[in-house]
């Protein structure tokens, strides 16, 4: 999994509605990616998160791009 969501979620719902595969649910305190879902599209970080509380994350040992 490329992406997380963070502490910062406000749980507006935006990433949600807008995941094309469905990777993405609401969890207790904030909304969740699935990383067996997840296609790392990058739609919920570029486009629809107005917390900004989506983050890509780089596994270790790859350098980000």
């Amino acid at each position: 999994m490329a992406y997380r969501i963070t502490e910062d979620c406000v749980k507006c719902g935006a990433c949600y509605f807008e995941c094309p595969v469905g990777a993405i649910s609401e969890g207790e305190d904030r909304y969740i990616i699935d990383p067996d879902k997840c296609t790392d599209c990058g739609i919920c970080l570029d486009n629809y998160c107005p917390a900004w509380a989506i983050l890509k994350v780089t596994p270790p040992g790859l350098t980000p791009s």
